[in-house]
């Protein structure tokens, strides 16, 4: 669909439950005079993540150990990308990590670092997939990829009834896709279809800015390893494959624990381009939140696990996300609102594989009718 052709939510009834929720939000900020930003364990962490992603590439260079403890470094560094993406980038580019515009662009340029384009992100992410949730004309985040049906509306093929048994080797593509050809996929799209309006000028200098960058990338980490060091090519390639695959299978699962889940809409706007629904409530009738109590995968996930409250606030860092999560669901239930979660990382996983096994099978009459 063409970003022209405008679809807005339309609320019939002025619902106050997102103003309610956002002064109680900023009340709880100023009451404990905390900023909504990152804070000393925000910093930590992204020092942690690319450290994890910088260090293991020093030691294979450094010290070219066997290829046993050379793959175990390829490893560490594909979780550190991963980490990176949700934990660093992520808030950094919604503008949550500092108020200092030039802090933001630069933890955000780490998305650069790891072989993608900031620039298209935002795009794709912030104006597409935070407005538009789970509204497949609009949400980039949830269109069919390839062999994998990620929603109730497009057609069914043969072969989405096993998606639930294939998606996951999928997953793991997905960085490497990235690196090599989503960047350019989208740029042609989002000039075509309006998201992004730069001017023909700046976007052959963002355009020049994205190969450079990626020829960068490449070089440093599958020629500088062979070519100055010695190490065998294919040594380096099956670790740089290894990485993006394990950095991709936890990237996409991670984000598809929250929208590609048993309870979650699909709504469609009308021919006018309406959605009848206020924006902050079908943020909550798309998004699921899951392991809110698990410490370690919140640190993680960079709190991707509290998916509602970043849907809702995604320039709080998501540090503050546990604490404020408690004042979503309680004006969520005050206004009737289902908040809807999952207690466990495994129940958020065999939720997203009943999702898959129901979208890759034709409806049953019942579900056509309705």
């Amino acid at each position: 669909m063409n970003v022209k052709t405008k679809v807005k939510f339309v609320s019939k009834d002025k619902n106050l439950f997102f103003a309610t929720l956002r002064k109680r939000v900023d009340t709880y900020f100023i009451e404990n005079n905390i900023a909504k930003t990152a804070n000393t364990t925000m910093v930590v962490k992204s020092v942690v993540l690319l450290l994890g992603y910088i260090m293991p590439f020093i030691l294979l260079l450094a010290l070219q150990p066997a290829l046993w403890v050379s793959m175990g470094l390829w490893f560490i560094m594909g979780l550190s990308v991963a980490g990176i993406g949700m934990s660093v980038m992520h808030d950094a580019n919604h503008g949550a990590y500092s108020t200092n515009k030039k802090v933001n662009d630069m933890m955000g340029f780490t998305l650069n670092l790891v072989g993608g384009s900031a620039f298209n992100w935002k795009l794709q992410h912030n104006v597409l997939h935070h407005t538009y949730t789970n509204v497949v004309e609009m949400d980039e985040d949830i269109q069919d990829r390839l062999v994998l049906r990620f929603n109730p509306h497009s057609k069914v093929k043969f072969f989405h009834k096993l998606q639930w048994l294939y998606a996951f080797a999928f997953y793991g593509l997905l960085t490497l896709y990235w690196v090599v050809a989503k960047d350019f996929v989208q740029y042609a799209l989002f000039k075509k279809n309006g998201v992004n309006a730069n001017s023909d000028a700046k976007n052959r200098t963002l355009l020049l800015k994205i190969v450079s960058m990626k020829v960068i990338y490449l070089f440093t980490l599958l020629a500088v390893p062979p070519l100055f060091f010695g190490i065998p090519f294919v040594q380096v390639l099956l670790g740089f494959l290894l990485m993006h695959f394990v950095a991709g299978i936890i990237l996409t699962v991670v984000f598809q624990l929250a929208h590609t889940v048993e309870g979650t809409s699909h709504p469609r706007p009308d021919e006018h381009g309406n959605i009848e629904n206020d924006w902050a409530i079908h943020q909550l009738n798309t998004t699921v939140n899951f392991s809110r109590n698990n410490k370690w995968i919140s640190w993680y996930v960079g709190g991707l696990n509290f998916q509602i409250e970043h849907h809702l606030f995604p320039r709080v860092c998501h540090v503050h996300y546990p604490a404020i999560s408690s004042i979503v669901r309680e004006t969520a239930a005050e206004y009737g609102i289902p908040y809807m979660e999952n207690e466990t990382f495994g129940q958020a996983v065999n939720s997203h594989i009943a999702t898959l096994r129901r979208f890759g099978r034709l409806p049953d009459l019942n579900e056509a009718i309705g």
